[in-house]
Order: structure tokens, then sequence, then C-alpha cells
């Protein structure tokens, strides 16, 4: 009998981020990321076996250099 089991993807080899390391690497706290979720300004996308929030890396890193942009401005 065969077993079933998921190894969940690796942020650094991936395409797909979990909200600790995306929260790591904008330098913001995982509840400031699902706040942002639930507004709609950076949409998870949804584990289909856990229900995991799943950031695709693309989009932090853009987000990243808007907020860096943004910081650059200001001063």
């Amino acid at each position: 009998m065969y077993k079933l089991t998921h190894v969940a993807p690796r942020p650094s080899n991936s395409k797909l981020l979990t909200i600790k390391a995306a929260a790591e690497l904008l330098g913001v706290s995982q509840q400031t990321l699902r706040r942002w979720d639930n507004a709609g300004k950076l949409r998870a996308k949804r584990h289909p076996m856990n229900g995991y929030r799943l950031y695709p890396r693309d989009q932090v890193l853009i987000l990243k250099r808007m907020i860096s942009a943004e910081g650059a401005e200001a001063r």
C-alpha cells in the first residue's frame, strides 16, 4: 500500500512563498500580510490541501521594489 505524502515547496527554490518567507522578505509582519490579503492589496493563493497562504514570489519582489522606491522618495 502506498501512502501519499505532501512535501511543502521550499521557499528558496519555489515560485511561491509561505507567509513567513514573504513577510521576512518585505520586512513586515505576517499579520500585515493577512490584512493586505483581506483588503485585496496583495492576494495570496491558497494551498489546495491545507489552505495556507502562498504568495507569488514575483509579486512579492515587485511590491518590495515599490516599497523601497517610496522610502527613497520620502528622504
